[in-house]
């Protein structure tokens, strides 16, 4: 009987030892989990927008969020890449700009957050007014159709030209009705505009593109476009992933007083923040 009670005592301290053990190997996988970082690779393009990224990344670092920023050389890699999954995330569009992608690439991408308003104006490096643009001047403005309806929607608000009653998802030089100066509009690539200052008579382009010529839109823009619009800088995923915990923590980071106080004074004259 005494050895049979040996036994049973000596299985019953085995069995746990193993439990005792397995709980705290449980637990050390479980921390381990916790501490796992997650890498979140979001394309952008030029400042304030890699400011911002850079602004934000050691806030997500403390969340286990591994912010990896991929700057893009032109304005349409970041949609491609995000689309085909490369990256979780882009940072360097308005909504319309967005849309028209989804549209002619049947894809999915959707916004996140609106972050800023960039400043949209006309500068001109020979005239002073609008006033003074004269018959016929030629004005460049970029040539993808949801900027196509940026431009000629500023010009309209500011009575320059005169458009259509709007039928279709974005105006088009077809849907002017009135040029009184027969003004000719040049289209070229979003990232020639800063070249044509020199040469055309006015140009319509971001304050991203007009701050490497020293320009802002509240000292130097002839007309400006406000914040009464769609046009807002945002965050942008797919729809597999715009609602998953890394991009929702991205996006508070990205509203932070943080944000708001660089835009504020650093970006005052060129970006205006879009959120509450």
């Amino acid at each position: 009987m005494k050895k049979l009670f040996f036994l049973i005592t000596a299985l019953l301290l085995l069995v746990t030892g193993c439990g005792q053990a397995n709980e705290a190997n449980d637990h050390k996988k479980g921390q381990e989990q916790k501490q796992e970082k997650v890498t979140l690779k979001v394309a952008s393009l030029i400042p304030p927008m890699t400011e911002i990224l850079d602004l934000v990344k050691p806030e997500l670092a403390k969340e286990g969020i591994n912010l990896e920023m991929v700057v893009l050389g032109d304005n349409v890699q970041p949609n491609t890449a995000l689309a085909a999954g490369e990256v979780d995330a882009n940072f360097f569009q308005h909504v319309p700009y967005m849309k028209d992608f989804n549209r002619n690439n049947d894809a999915d991408l959707v916004p996140v957050q609106p972050i800023y308003f960039a400043n949209y104006g006309v500068y001109s490096k020979k005239y002073k007014t609008m006033d003074e643009l004269p018959e016929g001047a030629t004005i460049a403005i970029a040539n993808d159709v949801s900027n196509i309806d940026r431009s000629l929607s500023l010009l309209a608000q500011h009575d320059v030209i005169k458009l259509k009653e709007k039928t279709d998802v974005y105006y088009t030089k077809a849907d002017i009705s009135d040029n009184p100066k027969n003004y000719k509009f040049k289209e070229v690539d979003l990232l020639m505009l800063a070249r044509l200052y020199d040469d055309a008579d006015a140009v319509l382009m971001t304050p991203a593109y007009a701050a490497p010529l020293g320009l802002t839109p509240k000292s130097d823009a002839l007309l400006t476009e406000g914040v009464e619009n769609d046009f807002a800088i945002t965050l942008v995923a797919r729809k597999d992933n715009a609602d998953s915990e890394p991009i929702k923590k991205l996006a508070k980071a990205m509203t932070s007083p943080e944000v708001r106080k660089l835009l504020e004074e650093k970006y005052d004259e060129t970006a205006i923040p879009a959120f509450k």
